[in-house]
């Protein structure tokens, strides 16, 4: 049996849907479908009944359920053993970072740290903010890079990880130079076409809680289009669907080359803190020189 069918047949008994269970492994339907099939044929007998709602497992898979699930577990736990190892040997450095930090701050200082004669492997995971801090506390990377508003609470308890303010950043509003007349005209009736993030995203919460309440009472804010990214939250506002709010460390570059125009003059913008975190505890030779290297930056 492969690590992978073993996950297949969980979901399936832990949602009781193939639908359900194909989203939870990133899979459509159909090719979840075809991949349960391949297993039942490997194994030469049926695992479910799908002729009942919710599907339900046969008497022998429900019997070896538990023991599938001890064996997943043992299986993840090795590849986090192994390349745990790798990374206390001082080989290579894991790193997680929200999405706008994985474009602009990261690379650089990983930069750095390559310019200092260390030959390490980095790996760079993309995530939002409760990714980057999952991955953190369950030891999956080394270390994490986040945003944070300037006094809102930390949010993970500082006994268990160490912090380091390592540079600053700001959520202002910008939008396509080519469309600032429409913006404009819209403004003067009272309307804000904007770009906006779904609520759960940090970003999201960001706009809701410190940028949107100090919008002018007269104002009201339109939504043409909502993504999670932030660099295609800028993309879409160059593109002409309207006012987009994103970290000036990504727009940078727009702005200076005519392609953005900058409205922080006119809209309200937040504050933020460049976070750096790792576990409290100790911590070899290349994790130090990189938290050395953040320090330095900070």
């Amino acid at each position: 049996m492969r690590l992978e069918w073993l996950k297949d047949v969980i979901s399936i008994a832990e949602t009781g849907s193939f639908s359900e269970a194909a989203r939870r492994r990133n899979l459509t339907q159909s090719a979840f479908s075809r991949r349960v099939r391949q297993i039942e044929e490997h194994l030469g007998i049926e695992l479910f009944d799908r002729s009942k709602k919710p599907v339900q497992m046969r008497p022998t898979t429900a019997e070896h359920l538990d023991r599938m699930a001890r064996m997943v577990g043992a299986l993840n736990q090795l590849a986090e053993d192994l390349r745990r190892g790798d990374r206390m040997a001082g080989k290579s450095l894991s790193i997680a970072a929200q999405h706008a930090l994985s474009t602009s701050l990261a690379p650089q200082m990983l930069q750095r740290v390559r310019g200092a004669g260390r030959d390490v492997h980095f790996r760079l995971t993309s995530a939002n903010l409760d990714e980057c801090l999952t991955l953190l506390l369950s030891r999956q990377v080394d270390l994490a890079l986040t945003f944070q508003v300037r006094d809102d609470p930390a949010p993970v308890r500082e006994e268990f990880i160490e912090t380091l303010v390592i540079g600053s950043d700001r959520l202002v509003p910008v939008v396509g130079k080519a469309w600032l007349p429409e913006v404009e005209e819209s403004l003067r009736a009272g309307v804000l076409p904007a770009v906006t993030y779904p609520a759960e995203v940090y970003f999201g919460e960001v706009m809701q809680r410190h940028v949107l309440p100090s919008l002018e009472q007269d104002v009201t804010l339109h939504a043409r289009a909502e993504c999670a990214l932030t660099l295609a939250v800028l993309e879409l506002s160059i593109a002409g669907f309207g006012v987009a709010w994103v970290p000036q460390s990504i727009a940078t570059g727009r702005i200076a080359s005519g392609e953005v125009t900058a409205l922080a003059d006119r809209l309200p913008s937040a504050g933020l803190l460049v976070l750096a975190s790792r576990l409290a505890g100790a911590h070899n030779a290349t994790e130090s020189l990189v938290w050395d290297h953040a320090a330095a930056r900070g």
